[in-house]
């Protein structure tokens, strides 16, 4: 397809000195444009602001369609042409070509029509119209050379400013080999910060596309810079006394006698309006910000804008963390579009078979956490494997993700890239970080400090963490009541295998599940009493560190902590709908039996849950054997009873219910208070089956507020349902 992008010169000026006007003439606009678009066998699919995009199956067409269109216009309106394929979605169109297409239009003059290279390749109607080759130019993606023609015709202008390209701009900015895909968004927020912040530090972890995106907020702003754009690249420089050399030759400034080179680049910035990027900054922080420093006190008119995984901390600093890629719904997000864009551009041709491979796709981007730099070196691969295979294999990323592309050492591989990060951590921080990776979704500071072990105190690791944050190497989500750190799995793979490596796996696996069988023990502590709606969803949250650490403990045949585990978390989990860890609880039952675990009644009450996925014959066995092991001395069951209420309770799911009220009353009949609680399913006389809470008390318990006292101290309450609290009092 060609297609063809067209925008008024000015709108913005006119809107503001005479909208009416504006108004009538832009009506008139889109009158001559829709004609000669539909005359020449074109599609209108879409308004742009002031402008329009179309089209056509061939490419003459679209070019006479300009041509007709430019000749009736009042309006000065710049056009721009492309052709390539497209894949349409609706009324819309989406791909590379369309973006080519615009660029080409933007760096136009009202009146100018401009074609791209692969649209003047199929032209074969010279007779109505010439087109004037404008040479090879650098368009703001930045994705190569483009070579541009402008179309002749008569009535048409032909006497225009040299076209908007990057080649006009002054400065040093790199011709990149790929295209700028996706953060439009984050751009234009980029572009605002600059205006309004003289010094901008985009921050991330490796990969994540700060240079990128840096690069390109300042391709876009430099027609704002009169004296040009500078791109100051440190990557290299390993000595921080080589960082004020290294930004003077970026800049070309010449070392003056008597005078330092940080001086000396500041006085020659000093009256230039002139936007510096300084890309990668990280390991030579402090002999930056010097730089920057001396630039903002005595060049008032500079801008910089900097890359490093943690900010200069410098007073006119304005942070900004740049995101991973956003993997949203599919296809349509930042994340799966980068991945097909360079998928197409190593595999020619190459096109999603089907919604089941898009979804793969989606699936890829989003465990390798919508990080750019591992997408391009997945999308690499599809040269020799399906998204599938690629899929299948990102358990081992790191060494998958490897050798698929040139460039910096550290951007050649995935593990380069983390590796760059992690070797500029100090002792200590690269310590937390490799013990925290046997977290699994996410973290607080007292698990932290309980996993890291060795004298850390919560102040401690408070300042590790925090600083590990700064430096783009884990996340802090903050909730109303406390922080949670995580680690991006990228990040928490290299972790684990630097936690391998310094052979130190083992103790951490061990304090991570001792530490959440505590937790479930103190949840459990805290289940039948005021506090019990806050233990359930601090549990809840950490149902991934639960089933880690129960995995880990169940491996090691670390009986004691499985049992912990599942014994209680079931329990915590069963009244939220949550029911896995009732599988764990069977899966090392038989261990634990062989073993007598002291916690045996409890794992044996946790397994008799399975009566709410329908197997209540396994659940009575459960119960029962829960019951007789409460008797035998050595075992530690759950409060007192407790194994002879779900017994009971279980007996109501199975429609014993004479026989569960004689259990009850049993239980009613014992010294000491019981206080659990459970629904109860109880089927009446009728056939009709009720559901109502159920409490035994000690007798001397006073019934709460709305409750119902019967004999043997068998409580019932309810509102609806007092036939059934009546049959209840009977018993």
């Amino acid at each position: 397809m060609t297609f063809l992008f067209t925008d008024i010169e000015g709108s913005t000026r006119r809107w503001e000195s005479d909208a009416e006007a504006m108004r009538s003439a832009l009506a008139a606009h889109d009158a001559v444009l829709r004609s000669a678009i539909e005359s020449h066998g074109g599609w209108m699919f879409k308004h742009t602001g002031d402008g329009v995009c179309a089209a056509f199956s061939d490419a003459s067409a679209a070019v006479a369609a300009a041509v007709d269109a430019q000749r009736a216009l009042e309006l000065p309106v710049r056009m721009g042409l492309g052709t390539g394929s497209a894949e349409q979605r609706g009324d819309d169109y989406f791909g590379p070509a369309l973006n080519r297409a615009a660029r080409v239009m933007a760096v136009g003059h009202g009146g100018q029509i401009l074609v791209a290279g692969s649209t003047a390749a199929l032209i074969d109607r010279v007779d109505e119209f010439t087109l004037d080759d404008l040479g090879e130019h650098r368009l703001r993606d930045l994705s190569g050379l483009h070579r541009l023609f402008q179309v002749r015709a008569d009535g048409l202008r032909d006497d225009f400013p040299p076209v908007k390209t990057l080649d006009a701009i002054h400065g040093n900015l790199p011709v990149l080999s790929t295209s700028f895909v996706g953060r439009q968004a984050a751009m234009a927020e980029v572009m605002d910060l600059v205006r309004s912040h003289r010094l901008v530090t985009l921050t991330g972890v490796g990969g994540v596309g700060k240079t990128r995106l840096a690069v390109q907020v300042a391709a876009e702003m430099a027609p704002e810079f009169g004296d040009g754009v500078w791109l100051v690249e440190l990557a290299s420089v390993g000595d921080p006394d080589a960082v004020p050399d290294a930004v003077a030759t970026a800049l070309g400034v010449v070392a003056q006698p008597e005078v330092s080179m940080v001086d000396a680049v500041a006085r020659a910035l000093s009256g230039r309006r002139v936007l510096v990027v300084i890309d990668n900054c990280e390991h030579v922080l402090d002999a930056t910000a010097e730089v920057v420093e001396a630039i903002l006190a005595r060049a008032p008119t500079v801008a910089v804008i900097a890359t490093s995984r943690e900010g200069l901390r410098v007073g006119a600093e304005r942070l900004w963390p740049v995101p991973s890629l956003d993997v949203g719904d599919g296809e349509g997000s930042e994340a799966v579009e980068l991945f097909l864009d360079r998928a197409r551009a190593s595999t020619p041709g190459y096109a999603p078979h089907g919604q089941a491979e898009l979804d793969t796709i989606r699936e890829i981007c989003a465990r390798l956490d919508g990080i750019a730099l591992a997408i391009e070196l997945a999308a690499a691969r599809m040269t020799s494997m399906s998204p599938t295979e690629i899929r299948d294999r990102l358990g081992d990323r790191f060494r998958l993700l490897a050798g698929g592309r040139r460039g910096l050492e550290r951007h050649q591989t995935l593990r380069h890239a983390v590796a760059w990060s992690y070797d500029l951590l100090d002792d200590q921080e690269r310590e937390v970080l490799r013990r925290c990776a046997v977290f699994a979704g996410g973290f607080d500071v007292a698990a932290a400090v309980a996993v890291v072990g060795g004298g850390w105190d919560d102040f401690m690791m408070l300042d590790a963490l925090g600083s590990l944050v700064r430096k783009s190497l884990m996340t802090a989500t903050r909730g109303a009541n406390a922080t949670r750190y995580g680690l991006l799995e990228t990040v928490r793979q290299f972790a684990e295998e630097r936690l391998v490596e310094a052979d130190a796996i083992t103790d951490a696996g061990d304090r991570h599940a001792r530490y959440f069988a505590d937790q479930t023990l103190a949840w459990w502590d805290r289940v039948n009493g005021p506090d019990q709606a806050a233990a359930g969803d601090e549990a809840e949250i950490e149902l991934a560190n639960l089933r880690a650490a129960f995995h880990w403990a169940a491996s090691r045949d670390d009986l004691v902590t499985a049992t912990a585990i599942a014994a209680h978390s079931t329990w915590l989990y069963v009244d939220r709908q949550l029911f896995e860890p009732i599988t764990w609880a069977e899966e090392i039952l038989p261990m634990a039996t062989a073993a007598r675990v002291p916690q045996l009644p409890r794992l044996y009450c946790a397994a008799a849950a399975v009566r709410v996925t329908g197997r209540t014959a396994e659940a009575m066995a459960y119960a029962e054997e829960a019951v007789r092991l409460e008797s035998e001395p050595g075992f530690e069951p759950f409060d007192p009873l407790w194994s002879k209420f779900l017994y009971a309770n279980t007996m109501l799911y199975d429609n014993q219910v004479e026989r569960a009220l004689v259990v009850a009353d049993e239980m009613a009949a014992a010294a000491g208070p019981v206080g659990v609680t459970a629904a109860s399913d109880v089927t009446t006389a009728g056939g009709t089956i009720h559901t109502f809470p159920v409490t035994y008390f000690d007798s001397e318990v006073t019934a709460p507020a709305g409750w119902t006292r019967g004999p043997n101290a068998y409580l019932a309450f309810g509102d609806t349902y007092a036939d059934e609290i009546a049959r209840a009092d009977a018993h």
